[in-house]
Formats: structure tokens, C-alpha cells, sequence
């Protein structure tokens, strides 16, 4: 089966990643200028550098159909740069799978293929897809709903060691990203992580920099660009795909084989 995922960013390639080790061929369709901050795990990593890997599954961008269908017998996961979705039509995909999270449906129409699956808010089942997989940290991560919508959006990030909001980071300023701290690194709160021209944007709080967007990088005041995981020990966290994802995936596993065994 030919799944077609919409999104690149940390839990994106986790559930591609699911879905590819699941024997599923899986195409990606992302923007021209993605913004993952876990870059280690985002396969959306492709659209600046040709190729990805995540936990040693491998993605490679196409420039048109014809190079996607070649990465594809090549047993490799392919994306091509189309944020709207318009290669859809002509990949043929038996899923289409929204995990761009938005927290808003950006164009995913339940008629794009067999079995369409949302995640998180924005998405109605029965409307706008077949299935929706819970997003929200918590008892109901995974979920799959089949009618309804997932919980709704509160805008404040899941907490990780104590930790909610703190935990992310977003830009004080517009302008230019210079990194002073690198994904990986054990940081302090109140040090100095990024300059954005005089701005110094400063840790949030003690841990490990688990996600910060690269250096060089174009930003704009409230972008979300940095992400600090406070339990230090966990640095090989910042290489290996989330609890979140992986729990995330297997919602949607659960949604195409149930849909599709109807």
C-alpha cells in the first residue's frame, strides 16, 4: 500500500518511519521552508540537504514524479516539496495521512484516498477524513477516532520532568539565527543558546537542547525555535524518534489496517 504523508517535522518521521519499517511505501509532501527544530529525527531535514536519515531509515527528496517513483523501488522513503498537496492526485496513494499539525486542516479532503487519517485538532471524522489520531499528551496519546474530533488545542506543550511550556522556546526577535548552543548539548538556564542580531536568547530552563533551528536560519518573532528536554540524562534522545511519535504511529497503523479490513 502507498501511504502519502503530509509533513515532515519530529512526529511526521515518526510515524513514516513507522509505516516504512511496516512494509508501506511512503512519500512525504512538505513546504519549501520547513521549520523542524528536532532536526535529528525530522525527515523534513531532505529539503535542505537532498537526503535524511532517522534511525537509519533513509529519505531522499524527488524534483518531480518520475525521481519519486525511483527512490521508491530503491526501498527509501521520497518527499517532495508541495505543501498543497497537488502531486496527490497524481501518486495514486491508497492513505493520505495529515500530520503537518497545524491545528487546522490546511486542505486534506476525506475523497484524496481509500483511508485519510488527521492528526490532532482540526479534523472532523467523517467530514474531513475517516480516522483521527489523538495528539495530546496523556491518557488518550494514540487514540484513533472514527468519529469526532481529537482534543482540543491548548497551546501549551505537554509536560515533560515537570515541565510544560517552559520547555519550548520561541524567537524574541525577527531576524537572523546564530547558535551559540548545539542540538545535544547540556544547557543552563539563563545561558546564552542564540543571538538574533543583539538579541540573546537565553535557556528557558536546565537540561538537555533536544531541538534549535540551524544556524543562518531566517526567523520571526514567536516562532517556535529551540526545545530543552530538562531530564539531562537523556541526551540520545535528541537521535532517536519520541515516545509521542512512535505512540502517534501506531494510532495510525491501527487506523489504516481497521479501515482497511472493513
Amino acid at each position: 500500500m502507498r501511504v502519502i504523508v503530509r509533513g515532515g517535522g519530529d512526529l511526521a518521521s515518526g510515524t513514516a518511519y513507522k509505516l516504512f519499517q511496516c512494509g508501506f511505501e511512503v512519500i512525504l509532501l512538505e513546504c519549501e521552508k520547513p521549520t523542524s527544530i528536532r532536526r535529528y529525527v525530522s525527515f523534513s531535514e531532505a529539503v535542505y540537504h537532498g537526503q535524511a536519515s532517522v534511525e537509519n531509515v533513509w529519505c531522499v527528496k524527488a524534483e518531480c514524479i518520475q525521481e519519486v517513483e525511483k527512490i521508491l523501488s530503491d526501498k527509501k522513503i521520497a518527499l517532495l516539496v508541495d505543501p498543497d498537496g497537488k502531486s496527490i492526485s497524481k501518486l495514486h496513494p491508497d492513505v493520505v495521512v495529515d500530520a503537518i499539525l497545524a491545528k487546522k486542516n490546511l486542505g486534506t479532503r476525506i475523497d484524496m484516498a481509500k483511508i485519510v487519517i488527521g492528526l490532532g485538532p482540526g479534523f472532523e471524522a467523517g467530514k474531513d477524513v475517516h480516522a483521527v489520531v489523538e495528539t495530546k499528551r496523556g491518557h488518550s496519546l494514540g487514540v484513533v477516532y472514527y468519529e469526532g474530533k481529537a482534543i482540543v488545542n491548548t497551546g501549551i506543550p505537554g509536560v515533560i520532568g515537570g515541565y510544560g511550556k517552559e520547555r519550548v522556546i520561541h524567537a524574541p526577535e525577527t531576524g537572523i539565527l546564530h547558535c551559540k548552543a548545539k542540538i545535544g548539548d547540556i544547557v543552563e538556564k539563563g545561558q546564552c543558546i542564540a543571538m538574533i542580531g543583539n538579541v540573546c536568547v537565553e535557556a528557558s530552563l536546565s537540561g538537555v537542547l533536544r531541538g534549535i533551528l540551524p544556524d543562518g536560519f531566517s526567523v520571526w518573532k514567536g516562532l517556535k525555535m529551540a526545545d530543552i528536554d530538562p531530564r539531562k540524562e537523556q541526551v540520545e534522545n535528541c537521535t532517536t524518534i519520541s515516545d509521542k511519535a512512535r505512540c502517534i504511529a501506531g494510532g495510525v497503523v491501527e487506523a489504516i489496517l481497521h479501515l482497511h479490513n472493513l
